[in-house]
C-alpha cells in the first residue's frame, strides 16, 4: 500500500478520537502507514489506499463532522476498502453484544460498499462540552466505557485484511 490508512473521525469530547488514533497505531504496528485525522480538515481522500471512519453517537446519529465527512467524499469513499465505527454507549452493551449501526450509518453503509461496522462504549466524563453532556456526567450516567483490547482487536482484523490483498 503506497497511499496508506487515513482514520477520520468526528468528535465532540475527544473520546473518538482516542479511539481513531489507537486503530492508526494498530495499523502503523502492522506495517502500514496510517494517519487519524479530524474529519473536518480532510480535504481529500484520493491519496489514500483505505479509509476508516468513526464518529461519536449523539441522539441517534453519528457525530456531524462525521457524517459530513461521508456525504461530502462519497464518490471517492465508494471505490476504496473502507470500516465505520461508532462510539457511544455509556454503558457496558457495546462490550456484552454487537451493536448494529444507527439508521444512518446503516445506510452510508450500503451505499458506499463498506467492509465493516463496530460500535464501541463511549465516554464522558467530567469537562464535556455541552448542556446535555454535563447534565449527563451531573447526573452520574457519564464514565468511559470504551474497550481498547476490543478496539485494538477489530483495528488488526482491518490491518490483516490490508496486508492480505
Amino acid at each position: 500500500m503506497s497511499g496508506g490508512v487515513l482514520v477520520a473521525y468526528g468528535t465532540t469530547n475527544g473520546s473518538t478520537a482516542q479511539i481513531a488514533e489507537t486503530v492508526a497505531e494498530v495499523l502503523n504496528k502492522a506495517g502500514l502507514q496510517a494517519w487519524a485525522r479530524p474529519a473536518a480538515s480532510v480535504a481529500s481522500v484520493a491519496d489514500y489506499d483505505a479509509v476508516v471512519v468513526g464518529g461519536g453517537l449523539y441522539a441517534g446519529r453519528w457525530q456531524r463532522h462525521a457524517r459530513r465527512f461521508v456525504r461530502r467524499h462519497r464518490r471517492a469513499l465508494a471505490t476504496k476498502p473502507l470500516w465505520l465505527f461508532s462510539s457511544g454507549p455509556l454503558d457496558a452493551s457495546a462490550s456484552e453484544k454487537d451493536i448494529p449501526p444507527v439508521p444512518g450509518v446503516r445506510r452510508a453503509m450500503t451505499r458506499l460498499g463498506a467492509r465493516g461496522h463496530v460500535t464501541f462504549g463511549g465516554c464522558l466524563v467530567e469537562g464535556a462540552e455541552g448542556r446535555i453532556a454535563k447534565m449527563i456526567v451531573r447526573n452520574g450516567k457519564g464514565g468511559d466505557f470504551r474497550d481498547f483490547a476490543r478496539i485494538e482487536e477489530w483495528a488488526q482484523g482491518i490491518a490483516d485484511e490490508l496486508t492480505r490483498e
